[in-house]
């Protein structure tokens, strides 16, 4: 249902009503995950404002907490930084 409601849904102030639909329906599946979505859902629907998520950022943020573990120990910060300015050009 959830699914639906993002390809199917154009405008920010539906989609708030069809989400709260589906949190009402929910609500004895989920239970506490549905009062954390309901705290957030303000910032969930401005999704529908611009249909622009932070993915790539996340991907980012990944990618570099990888390099960051992988040179554990090192010293030298100057090498870990040719490391991250690399693996992005």
């Amino acid at each position: 249902m959830t699914n639906a409601i993002y390809e199917n849904t154009q405008d920010r102030d539906i989609a708030k009503k069809k989400f709260e639909e589906w949190l009402h329906e929910a609500r004895h599946i989920y239970g506490d995950a549905v009062k954390t979505i309901r705290n957030h859902l303000d910032t969930i629907c401005n999704y529908f404002l611009s249909r622009t998520t932070n993915g790539v950022m996340e991907g980012i943020n990944n990618r570099l907490k990888l390099i960051k573990r992988q040179a554990y120990g090192f010293m030298n910060f100057e090498n870990m930084r040719r490391r991250f300015l690399s693996c992005f050009t």
